[in-house]
């Protein structure tokens, strides 16, 4: 951000009557992934609100491994139980620590966690358990005991653990200890503490026998301390002051001050500049009232009955100097799709933005509004009288705008200021600064800082810089929030045009090095060719012998001898995201691939950025790229040309299965070709190519272009739609650099995934139908998770604590079906199959065949009808049929049950659709299928403190409100 201008500046408005409205962003998507997105298409909080009216199951042991998707689609239902309560109990697992094994001593215990603190800082995305001692004897060269996986549970300032099962205590996942806020002390332990604030050896000004207050530290030490700061007009850092206070007065600061600096806030400015008490920037204070609240200090010494004066005194000075008033601090969005604007970067590492909202932009644009109205009318009499660095003020600025800004330097007439909600500094006129009225500060200041993920390496590279300065700096885009700190750290997405861009990826291409990059002219003729993957569309990758192709085996040739002498743990992925660049092992030999969609907490899709292949791995099986090798391999542009076969036939359409088929075994085998460029579409970064086999090169009839044109493979089928990889192969986008064998469930190692259900027979489940899931009696109490809602008359309950179980089984389900080689399938009504709906995979049951190739599904475990086409359904396996189907049908009881008007159905809708209740079974209607059978049932919403809802009396609220607008 520029330190200083003597022009004054546009300050950046957001367009009125819309929340996000520029080049950066049409209706927020979905980020790609917070933290993690799941693997179905949504679900609970993570934790299950307690009932308290009617007796309920004990939910203590109920942790949920929840998607974080599902975590920004819900609030987080907290438990009802008291701060006290939670601090009572962190001190008994405090004090439980000492137990963890017979003749552990304190120290012993405290180094335990230590390590174990250690070791989930780098498994900040979780770690078995189970795999815990294991990893401990990587790390430390010593054993876990089993008995300390038992007493985790009971270090919550030290990890998190979330059980899978019930009945096995250390089956589950152990996470970074949660931030627990300071349990508040008693006035007893307030007071005790605050007669400790001197120490022996420090400055005897100090008075160590008074109560610690502003009062009680001595003028003379107050005023030394001015002393020093008034040398120090831009502000001095806390924790530097006990050294120039020593080096100045050759006597000792005395260091518990710098826990409590508010004991100097009537001498100074205190500015917080993270939650960490030393962390702030110390101002001095105007002359006057410095010497007003010295004053205060000697009267208050002197005679208590002047304390009440002295008290009144400083109230008042608050209001004549509103830098006495702090202002609350930005809390960074945490539900919902979230969007910034940006303003100003330094580096990758500091961008100035502005959160965009209702709470955010909105009150901002509303808090400057009602500044123009009052200081329009009010600026005689809030003129500042006297002005001093760090004052927080009122800048009558261009347009008529008036703005917060924070005194930065006086010279003469002239003040520089830094406006706090807009990130840039000027020049002003002292006569057009005014006091900030005490309405005006509520408002946290809303410019603030974020970092770009997967840029930190080349912050302050000149070239990158410029890039992400000219495609993001006044825009506005959404955001995904990987990591919430002091400076979160974000990806971008521009979804203003019709596919969203990944403005951190895109801006990460100018550290391409030029001389590398690779374009194709037309006419040319280029041989030794290999074509590396072939797509469901018939477009084609390609690698072409080039200085940047050997540049990129030389690397990657690096990277497998370094890899060779270190242990690959630490280069474990633990942070992916969007557009992230790693290595993944292919065929014995490292590959670059980036991030494309993340479906759950261990499956990821991926691109090989120097094939074009498509595939879904697990993200245990990527690995960070070294930091001294990072610059070279992402400087190495992708190696992968797009391509399709020119002069086809125009009216084709999407390819048939069938000629997908012949090009692929026709191409993929084969170890070169030749091919001629006919002409280059810039839009779509595809080149026209005819492509040779050696032997035919030129001969424009035997080219495959001419062959697969003359074949008869362009006549669709009428009800197969197949997008195969020709056996050998595990991908279903495109095919071309093989997947590693997957491991089952039962440990055993299968040489490919699909090799399980190949043969014709296998297609055929030998298990028809899972168990159905049990229901609960009338009258029993059953936790539950609206998945849908569409009236009282209708919804779709799942049980809560088979939650877990279910997500397990989609994710095995995505990494299994995304390596599977599809096939035709034969659909028959009323049988079970796996569908692909969205990104994800679910177990359906067909409901109609329609007669353009889609098929009408239900979704066993949501509850949701769908349509879908033939080509994204296949088998469902054995292994996927063990699960009880989730979804229960259910009717609201307490209400009568009528034809539902739109308004009560989508008043119910908002009320209840993807959140957790408590369920009282009325009456259960049971069936041979379990998808046909229903419960009749009340629903309690325990989410709020002290206060049961009980949802049908709300609903038949709203009928009689409908009945009256009628």
């Amino acid at each position: 951000m520029p330190e200083e201008g003597s022009s004054k500046r546009p300050v950046p408005r957001l367009p009125r009557g819309r929340e996000v409205a520029c080049g950066g962003v049409k209706p927020v998507v979905e980020s790609a992934r917070s933290a993690l997105p799941s693997a179905a298409g949504s679900g609970p909080p993570k934790e299950m609100p307690m009932q308290r009216h009617v007796t309920v199951v004990n939910r203590s042991e109920k942790r949920l491994t929840v998607p974080p998707r599902f975590q920004k689609e819900l609030q987080v239902h907290l438990s009802r139980s008291s701060s006290t309560e939670s601090s009572d109990s962190l001190n008994t697992s405090t004090a439980e620590a000492h137990t963890v094994a017979s003749g552990s001593s304190a120290a012993d215990v405290h180094e335990l966690q230590s390590r174990i603190k250690e070791l989930l800082s780098k498994y900040s995305t979780g770690v078995r358990l189970s795999k815990m001692p294991q990893i401990y004897r990587e790390m430390y060269w010593e054993d876990l005991s089993t008995e300390v996986l038992y007493q985790l549970e009971n270090w919550p300032h030290v990890c998190t653990v979330e059980k899978i099962h019930r009945g096995d205590p250390i089956d589950g996942f152990l996470y970074p200890a949660k931030k627990i806020p300071p349990a508040a002390k008693s006035d007893a332990e307030q007071e005790k503490a605050s007669q400790n604030v001197t120490s022996p050896k420090a400055d005897p000004l100090l008075k160590p026998n008074m109560e610690t207050t502003p009062a009680s530290l001595s003028s003379d030490f107050k005023a030394k301390v001015v002393g020093i700061l008034l040398k120090y007009s831009n502000g001095l850092w806390a924790h530097a002051l006990p050294k120039v206070y020593q080096d100045t007065y050759q006597v000792k600061f005395p260091e518990d001050i710098l826990n409590n600096l508010e004991l100097l806030s009537d001498v100074c400015i205190v500015d917080y500049v993270s939650e960490v008490p030393r962390k702030a920037i110390l101002y001095a204070k105007p002359q006057k009232c410095i010497d007003e609240n010295l004053n205060v200090t000697e009267k208050v010494k002197r005679h208590d009955d002047v304390k009440a004066t002295a008290e009144q005194q400083y109230e008042e000075s608050k209001d004549q100097f509103p830098e006495n008033i702090t202002v609350p601090s930005l809390i960074i969005p945490s539900e919902g799709s979230v969007s910034i604007m940006v303003l100003e970067l330094k580096n990758t590492n500091e961008v100035l933005i502005r959160y965009v909202g209702k709470e955010y932009s909105s009150a901002q644009e509303q808090m400057e509004d009602e500044m123009k109205a009052y200081y329009s009318q009010n600026s005689a009499v809030s003129s500042a009288q006297s002005l001093s660095v760090g004052q927080l003020v009122a800048v009558h600025a261009e347009e008529d705008a008036w703005l917060r800004a924070r005194i930065i330097s006086l010279e003469d007439n002239r003040v520089k200021v830094y406006y706090v909600d807009h990130g840039f500094n000027e020049f002003v006129e002292s006569n057009s600064v005014c006091r900030l009225q005490k309405q005006f500060r509520s408002l946290p200041f809303q410019a603030a800082k974020c970092k770009l993920a997967g840029l930190e390496a080349f912050c302050d590279d000149p070239v990158l810089v410029k890039a992400v300065e000219s495609q993001t700096c006044f825009k506005i885009f959404a955001v995904e929030i990987l990591e919430k700190s002091d400076i979160p750290l974000l990806v971008l997405y521009d979804t203003s045009g019709e596919d969203d861009i990944n403005i951190n990826a895109t801006c990460l291409k100018a550290l391409y090095d030029k001389s590398l990059e690779l374009h194709l002219q037309v006419d040319a003729l280029y041989t030794n060719v290999r074509v590396t993957s072939v797509s469901s569309d018939g477009s084609l990758y390609c690698q072409v012998p080039s200085k940047g192709l050997s540049r990129l085996s030389e690397i990657l040739q690096k990277l497998e001898d370094y890899f060779l002498y270190k242990q690959t743990s630490e280069f474990n992925v633990l942070l992916p995201f969007c557009g992230k660049i790693c290595l993944f092992p292919s065929k014995g030999k490292l590959a670059r691939v980036e991030i494309k969609i993340i479906h759950t907490r261990r499956a990821l899709d991926v691109q090989f950025m120097d094939s074009g292949t498509a595939a879904t791995v697990k993200v245990s099986e990527l690995k960070e790229i070294p930091p001294q090798f990072l610059r070279e391999v992402i400087a190495i542009p992708p190696q992968a040309l797009k391509c399709c076969l020119a002069d086809l036939p125009p009216n084709t359409g999407m390819w048939t299965p069938d000629a997908v088929l012949w090009l692929r075994d026709a191409v993929i085998n084969c170890p070169e070709f030749s091919m001629k460029v006919i002409k280059q579409d810039a839009s779509k970064g595809i080149a026209h190519i005819y492509l040779f086999a050696p032997e035919n090169f030129p001969d424009m009839d035997r080219s495959i272009n001419r062959q697969i044109k003359n074949a008869d493979l362009w006549k669709h089928q009428k009800d197969v739609f197949l997008s195969v990889a020709p056996s050998g192969t595990g991908f279903t986008k495109a095919v071309g650099d093989a997947v590693p064998a997957l491991q089952l469930p039962s440990g055993k190692l299968e040489k490919s995934f699909p090799d399980s259900c190949r043969e014709p027979g296998s297609a055929v489940s030998t298990i028809e139908m899972p168990p159905p899931l049990p229901l609960p009696k009338p009258g029993d109490l059953m936790d539950i998770y609206v998945s849908v809602a569409c009236h009282p008359g209708h919804f779709v309950v799942q049980p809560w604590n088979e939650l877990n179980n279910l997500y397990a089984l989609m994710e095995e389900m995505i990494l299994y079906y995304s390596r599977a080689e599809e096939k035709p399938v034969t659909i028959e009504k009323n049988k079970l199959y796996a569908a692909k709906i969205g990104d994800e995979w679910y177990r359906v049951i067909i409901k109609g065949i329609l007669r353009n190739g889609f098929l009408s599904v239900y979704e066993l475990d949501y509850g949701k009808h769908e349509f879908v086409s033939v080509g994204k359904v296949q088998p469902l396996l054995d292994t996927f049929r063990r699960l009880p189907f989730q979804a229960i049908t259910a009717q609201l009881a307490g209400v009568k049950n009528q034809q539902w008007s739109e308004e009560a159905s989508i008043v119910f809708r908002n009320l209840v659709e993807k959140k957790p209740f408590v369920a009282q079974i009325q009456a259960v209607n049971d069936s041979t299928n379990s998808w046909d059978r229903k419960i009749v049932t009340f629903l309690v919403d325990t989410s709020l403190p002290h206060i049961d809802t009980w949802i049908h009396d709300f609903v038949s609220q709203s009928l009689v409100e409908f009945s009256k607008g009628d």
